[in-house]
Formats: C-alpha cells, sequence, structure tokens
C-alpha cells in the first residue's frame, strides 16, 4: 500500500505541537491542519460580535454546548486577531471538529460587513505544504557542486540586494561553505535527536539561503528560523512572527518565503492579513511558494498575487518546474493565481556544512507509481527508501533507510522554486542597477521569453542562466 503521507505528517507535526490539539479538514481529503476548538476573528467590536453570535448560536442547538464559548487570548497580538475557543479541545477525533464547523456556520449568514470574512480557523502554516513535502533531501557528491551553479557575480556590501528567509534556522557549520559566507541569522533550535540522527525539515532554511546566494552572489541574506518545529506554526503565531522578523531586521528588499496553508477560501488567511497589508504599503517584495499539493486550489500568502493587481505588484506566486524544466513538476501547485515557475526538483545546495557527516533516516517511503499520476521518474518514486512513519514499517519491521550528508544534497519542492526567482529578482536588480525590487519583477517578467507547459497551459518559466537542466527519466517500474 503507498504510504499516506498527509497521515504520517499530521502524527510528526503533532508531536511538535503537544500543547496544540489539531484537526485536519475540511474532511479527511486533508486539505488543511487547523487548531480544534478554537476560530480566529478581529480584535475589537467584530469579536465581540463573533462570540456572542456563536454563544446565540451554541445555546439554541440541543447537540451543542455553549460552555466553552470565550476569550482564548487577549487583545494585545500586533496582528489584529484573537483566539475565541468555541469548543472542548480534546473532544472529537483528528479527522475534524464539530464546534469549529458550527461556530463557522453561525457567521456564514451574514458574511459581515460588505462582504468582510468574521471568522476562520486557525490553520496550521508549514514547509512541508499540507503537511507534505514534495520530497526528502537526497546526498549530493561534493564533487558534482550545486545546481544551480554559483553565478560569477561578485558581492559588494555597497549594493548587495536585502533578502529576508523565513524558514528553519542555519544549521551550525554552514559558513564551511564558502557560497554562504554572506549569509546572516538564526541557528537551527535542534538540529539532531538523541541519537545524533538529523531532524526532518532540518537544513530547509540552509538549502534555500544556499539557492539564493548561487543564483545572486551580491546578496546579504538573513534567515530567520521561525519555522524550525517541524516545519509548522499555527496562523495566530506566524503573522506575529512576520512581523518579529521584520521588526529585527528592517524591511528588506525580498522576503523569500517557502511555507503556507490553503484555507478552502479565495480571501487569504486572517492571521496574516495584517502583516500583508504593511507589505503591501512597502517597497518589499514578498516571493512565495505556491505549495506542494499538485492542486489549482489557492495557497496562501502565494495566491495573495492573484487577489488583484495590487496585490500582484507586492506578491510573486512560484511554482515548481520538473529537472528538465520544460513541464511543471508533479507536485506542483497551478493555477491562474501562480505568476511563474522556476526549477524546483532535485537541485542541489548545502543542506549542512562540512564540519562532519551526519546520518539522516527517511521518514517516507517512496511510492510505486506517481502519487499525482505523472509518467515520469519523479521524486514519489525515485530514488527508493523506506521510511520510518510510513504504513510500510508494520511489513520492514520498523526499520527506515539511513543515508550520511556531508555538505550537499539534492531536494525538491515549490519551497525551492522561490528561492531561485527570488534570486533572479535580485540578480536583475544588481545588473540593472534598479534598487525597487518590484519594478524589478515586473521587469523581469515582462522581458521574460521562456515558457514551460503546466497542466496544458503555457506558463512564464524562470530559468536560471548557470541552471543545469536534467534528463527526464521514463517511469520506475513498480
Amino acid at each position: 500500500m503507498a504510504p499516506q503521507r498527509f497521515h504520517e505528517q499530521f502524527d510528526q507535526i503533532q508531536r511538535s505541537m503537544p500543547d496544540v490539539p489539531l484537526a485536519m479538514g475540511p474532511d479527511d481529503s486533508a486539505e488543511f491542519l487547523y487548531e480544534k476548538g478554537v476560530v480566529l476573528a478581529r480584535d475589537g467590536e467584530e469579536a465581540r460580535l463573533v462570540e456572542d453570535t456563536v454563544r446565540t448560536h451554541f445555546t439554541a442547538a440541543p447537540d451543542l454546548s455553549a460552555d466553552h464559548v470565550r476569550r482564548a487570548s487577549p487583545e494585545t497580538n500586533r496582528t489584529g486577531i484573537t483566539r475565541i475557543q468555541v469548543g472542548d479541545p480534546s473532544a472529537g477525533d483528528r479527522g475534524g471538529d464539530l464546534a469549529v464547523a458550527h461556530a463557522l456556520r453561525a457567521l456564514r449568514e451574514p458574511e459581515g460587513r460588505a462582504g468582510r470574512r468574521l471568522i476562520s480557523r486557525n490553520h496550521v502554516v508549514s514547509i512541508a505544504v499540507n503537511a507534505c513535502p514534495g520530497d526528502e533531501p537526497v546526498p549530493a557528491p561534493f564533487s558534482q557542486g550545486t545546481n544551480p551553479v554559483p553565478a560569477e557575480d561578485a558581492h559588494d556590501p555597497e549594493t548587495a540586494v536585502g533578502v529576508l528567509v523565513i524558514d528553519t534556522g542555519l544549521t551550525h557549520d554552514y559558513r564551511a561553505d564558502p557560497l554562504l559566507a554572506h549569509v546572516t541569522g538564526d541557528g537551527q533550535v535542534r538540529e539532531t535527536d538523541g541519537d545524533g540522527v538529523l531532524q526532518q525539515y532540518v537544513g530547509h532554511g540552509t538549502f534555500i539561503a544556499g539557492l539564493v546566494a548561487a543564483v545572486a552572489p551580491n546578496t546579504d541574506i538573513t534567515v530567520r528560523n521561525t519555522l524550525n518545529d517541524a516545519g509548522a506554526i499555527l496562523e495566530s503565531d506566524f503573522g506575529h512572527k512576520l512581523f518579529e522578523s521584520v521588526d529585527q531586521h528592517g524591511w528588506p528588499d525580498i522576503i523569500s518565503l517557502s511555507a503556507g496553508s490553503s484555507n478552502g477560501r479565495v480571501d487569504g488567511l486572517l492571521g496574516v492579513d495584517a502583516f500583508m497589508r504593511e507589505l503591501r504599503a512597502r517597497g518589499t517584495l514578498l516571493v512565495a511558494a505556491a505549495g506542494n499539493n499538485s492542486s489549482a486550489t489557492p495557497f496562501w500568502p502565494a495566491a495573495y498575487a492573484g487577489l488583484s493587481d495590487d496585490w500582484a505588484d507586492c506578491v510573486l506566486s512560484v511554482g515548481a518546474l520538473r529537472s528538465d524544466g520544460e513541464f511543471g513538476a508533479c507536485f506542483s501547485n497551478h493555477g491562474a493565481w501562480v505568476r511563474a515557475y522556476a526549477p524546483g526538483e532535485r537541485l542541489t545546495s548545502a543542506l549542512t556544512g562540512f564540519a562532519s557527516p551526519v546520518p539522516y533516516v527517511y521518514q517516507h517511503s517512496t511510492y510505486d507509481a506517481c502519487r499525482f499520476g505523472f509518467q515520469y521518474a519523479c521524486t514519489c518514486q525515485y530514488p527508493r527508501h523506506t521510511g520510518l512513519l510510513s504504513e510500510t514499517r508494520e511489513s520492514t519491521g520498523g526499520k527506515a533507510d539511513q543515508v550520511m550528508f556531508e555538505g550537499y544534497a539534492h531536494w525538491s519542492g515549490t519551497s525551492f522554486a522561490a528561492p531561485v526567482a527570488a534570486g533572479l529578482v535580485a540578480a536583475h536588480m544588481s545588473a540593472r542597477k534598479e534598487r525597487d525590487p518590484r519594478t524589478a519583477c515586473r521587469q523581469l517578467l515582462s522581458a521574460n521569453t521562456e515558457y514551460a507547459e503546466v497542466r496544458g497551459a503555457h506558463v512564464p518559466a524562470l530559468r536560471p542562466p548557470t541552471w543545469r537542466p536534467v534528463p527526464v527519466r521514463p517511469a520506475v517500474p513498480a
């Protein structure tokens, strides 16, 4: 049986957030994760309206209880969002939360002032994207170098483009790679477990920083460790952490973000709304991963790029091309809200430094065939390995494949297509001496003459000059 990655990742994320009971929604199709027993509303009058409306609705319903309806957080969060408890978080199973569903239904009519949304689930924002990574990293020989190959531009502190990467932290020995000489930021909170084995997603932020630095050497890259816990954080906390990042480092030229969530709606995440509105008022460009769900469902905050021309000017949403650069990768999200695609399959960058080899145990087993129905040797099925969390553990005696990382890795996901595109914008700024990243992004897209095919549509393809395409192999026989 093919491993059910979402359910495997659900357990992994729940262990990393033991004090936050989670549910999956909107049903077992698992479009997103969210906090059980809690909804979000804007502070002040709207929060009071939500609380009163839900309490009245629950009081009139024989199968619901209004006893748990109360404010769950003070009105002090800079995001302007309040958590309201509407049910017992210990009730029910992980397949959904009836209390939250009924609370949302209570505010459905009317939707609010001029269609303004008043209530939301508290979604889990994750670098895994729908809790399912594009794949897990594979060791890459040092002799083959990185892909993209580092460009030859020189680093100039006076003109370097500022790039803020909001992700996992940097591995402790990242400076052993000369490519990362101009990278600063937070360290990974915990790299290995008690047995010295590299934990899942460790190196994600380091890998991304290496991609930006390779495509655009004239950059000053700062990495924040906002997403250390299995690459996941609650929406209500994420908005606050985004503000913390820019408060600490200032608003950069470019933010590279490889995280998000779908929410079953087309108007964004309530918990990051305040940050996104301030971003729009600034000059910063947000380059955001489109997600690895192989879906056209909007994925936030990348999908802000498709809301209106105002948002398109300040958000570049990026999908992933497969290793030959000619078609979309099997896992990549797609749709009109994805503005461009960049290489995102089997890229090569630094996972750790080179101080000493470190073991990694695979968490997910590969599939017998592409889980999204594609007919090439994609990362769903190749290279083959058995993972610790997968359902196959019963037939393998709980054993999983282990590898050693000594610096570089191959890794796939829109997580990595986004920083490639961010690097291209930064490189364009340096080459054209353009100080406005949004102007540079418009110029880059309008001058682009390369296209790829994604789901039958011809889409803008941003391929770095130093990126080396890898021929696509036929599907691996089961």
